[in-house]
């Protein structure tokens, strides 16, 4: 394998011949479609979708080094940055747990980008306490028939297939009868009822069960046995928020320090604000901080010098910076930050306005801030209950 300074220039080559400068914004909902599939073909027939994944199923097969030196390529020219709950979360867990008949089957159309996902974890009477989940599975042949209901399922209304935790043995404790589970989404007995939220979007959804099928053959692990996958799955999505350095810049025209410097405007050179300027400096040491624990955990957890849970302390500190960013945002905005559309506002500014909204659910899904300090305090810091 090439020297990282090799594979670096190597990847900036690659970049400069297949990446728009349209495209080059960062992770936006507005992305021009064409040139967007071109982008995301590309990434896929170098197995950069999924760049540590093995070949055999898609992937780049680069060891850590060489992913993150890619990662940091792509991250320096804005290019969209291709991820799925499919990649995430799912390829993950199937790589430790799966079959090789699922991992063979499921594993490269993720890599490619080819079918979206979505997780059927929470209920209406079980969110923080997920393992009181009441949607069943009935085993007839080699099928289960499922019955219940699940809701906050992003992207539910888009997604070809679920991952999806079932009671499989109602009779046993309530972790030992769970299983996990996939299957297509469109098929008689899914309905899928979108979840209009306080910023205006509808990414979620209520999801109804009534007679769904799934092949015997595509539960994850052991039946029963799904509670351990389902919270190693849990571990994958924090450690992903854990790492995303605090903050949600590259998906928003604007950066908070440009929205900073334009609303506050500059004497000197600094911030004439010295309260906002110094908001925004602990911003971003809180960020570099969060980036090199959570890097500094990985290299731990490979070395099995720590637990697999550091990821609730990421998510712990990844969901409260975010909230602090766009309040950072909202400050320097003032009254131009309390519109929701119409004349006398920016679309910058109606943006950030409904981004502060969103963010107020950070802390809560995903498991709520009192959840993952629970999971910090049990599993990393060992403290007895």
């Amino acid at each position: 394998m090439a020297s990282i300074e090799e594979f670096k220039q190597e990847v900036r080559s690659w970049v400069d011949e297949n990446l728009p400068a349209e495209l080059r914004v960062g992770n936006r909902r507005d992305l021009p479609g064409e040139p967007l599939g071109r982008w995301i073909q590309a990434l896929a027939s170098r197995g950069w979708i999924t760049p540590q994944w093995p070949t055999e199923y898609g992937g780049g097969g680069l060891d850590r080094k060489h992913a993150a030196a890619l990662m940091a390529e792509l991250r320096a020219v804005r290019a969209p940055i291709i991820g799925s709950f499919g990649t995430s979360m799912l390829g993950p867990t199937l790589l430790e747990f799966g079959t090789e008949e699922q991992k063979q089957e499921f594993l490269p159309p993720i890599s490619r980008h080819e079918i979206k996902w979505c997780q059927g974890y929470s209920e209406p009477g079980a969110g923080s306490d997920l393992a009181s989940l009441q949607t069943r599975a009935a085993l007839e042949g080699d099928e289960y028939v499922i019955t219940g209901q699940k809701i906050w399922t992003t992207g539910a209304d888009k997604a070809d297939w679920i991952f999806c935790l079932v009671r499989t043995d109602p009779d046993a404790s309530k972790h030992d009868g769970i299983s996990f589970i996939l299957f297509p989404m469109h098929q008689p007995g899914v309905e899928v009822s979108p979840l209009r939220l306080i910023d205006g979007s509808a990414d979620f959804s209520q999801v109804f069960f009534d007679g769904a099928r799934a092949k015997a053959k595509h539960v994850v692990g052991p039946v029963n046995g799904g509670w351990t996958v389902a919270k190693r799955l849990l571990q994958h999505e924090r450690s992903t928020d854990g790492g995303s350095e605090g903050g949600i810049t590259g998906a928003m025209k604007e950066t908070l320090v440009d929205v900073v410097k334009r609303e506050v405007g500059l004497e000197a050179g600094a911030l004439a604000d010295p309260a906002i300027r110094q908001r925004l400096a602990a911003q971003e040491m809180e960020a570099r901080a969060l980036s090199l624990t959570m890097r500094r955990a990985g290299e731990e957890a490979r070395a099995g010098q720590t637990t697999r849970d550091i990821g609730s302390l990421g998510k712990y500190r990844w969901a409260n910076m975010v909230k602090n960013e766009q309040d950072i945002a909202m400050t320097a905005l003032g009254s131009q930050g309390l519109g929701w559309e119409g004349p006398g506002f920016e679309d910058g500014q109606l943006e950030r306005t409904r981004a502060w909204l969103s963010t107020r659910a950070d802390s809560i899904w995903g498991g709520t801030n009192e959840v993952q300090l629970n999971v910090i305090a049990k599993r990393v810091l060992l403290i007895p209950e």
